[in-house]
């Protein structure tokens, strides 16, 4: 590997910043440049903190195409792939081309509403819900089907990377990263002689779109949050949710698999 331009960036917490300060004096010493603001055109991004400071870089410069690699200063770092102490390591192997990039899918959804339209994507998950925790009745397609109207706080679209974020709270399955498909997670969903709705998970190959039809409620506004960043919008007639064609590149060094990921992270 070159000496090129790499960005460094982290959360506001103290030791984050301390991290960050000196992994940008390891880097300069080995030859490489740490720009002061963001260069789209650098050939890796360095976030150090937990998955909300990398998922904060990630939409805060709208998905850019190079690597990705997390320094873990947080609590669950699932997608941070080094501890601080890694640092020389990872600048050695780095140097030498010892390293893989994992592609990770990402989920977009289009909003028609009454004032025009609207389109989010997420590396985790997009979540649709009501205003002010009130109950939201959804009327939802799968491709060309209409499958149930849902009445409940709201559903979870997750991608595989998002499979062990809120999808798992919610009890939705944890799903391989390599496999394509979207997973549809029901929070409190109401299942009554009134409302019927799945209790459960359902599971779609990418080739399938999300159709829903929110029934309109008067005053009352739908909340779209994309990876925990929140979008209020009113007389939404229609979502349509699939897979987005951005991908995000993550950098994972020798020896990273999933499944032993998951067990450190949850077992």
């Amino acid at each position: 590997m070159g000496t090129g331009t790499i960005n460094v960036f982290a959360n506001e917490d103290a030791y984050s910043k301390e991290i960050r300060n000196l992994l940008k004096e390891k880097l300069k010493k080995s030859g490489f440049t740490v720009p002061k603001e963001f260069d789209r055109q650098a050939e890796l991004t360095v976030s150090i903190g937990g998955d909300g400071a990398f998922l904060r870089t990630l939409h805060e410069h709208q998905f850019p195409p190079m690597p990705f690699l997390g320094i873990n200063t947080g609590h669950m770092g699932f997608f941070q792939e080094l501890h601080p102490k890694d640092m020389d390591e990872f600048i050695f192997l780095y140097k030498q081309g010892r390293y893989a990039i994992q592609d990770l899918k990402t989920v977009k959804v289009v909003l028609k509403t009454k004032e025009g339209t609207f389109s989010y994507q997420g590396l985790n998950e997009i979540i649709v819900k009501g205003e002010n925790s009130r109950a939201i009745h959804l009327n939802i397609s799968i491709g060309s089907s209409f499958i149930e109207r849902f009445s409940g706080d709201g559903i979870v679209v997750s991608t595989p990377a998002g499979s062990t974020a809120y999808n798992y709270s919610l009890g939705g399955s944890i799903v391989d990263p390599r496999l394509s498909i979207l997973q549809i997670t029901p929070i409190a969903p109401m299942n009554t002689t009134a409302y019927r709705s799945f209790t459960s998970s359902v599971v779609l190959p990418k080739e399938l779109f999300v159709r829903i039809h929110p029934e309109q409620q008067k005053h009352d506004g739908i909340m779209i949050v994309s990876d925990g960043f929140e979008n209020r919008h009113v007389g939404v007639v229609e979502l349509t949710f699939a897979f987005s064609d951005t991908i995000v590149k993550l950098m994972r060094l020798e020896n990273y698999d999933f499944w032993n990921k998951v067990k450190t992270k949850f077992l």
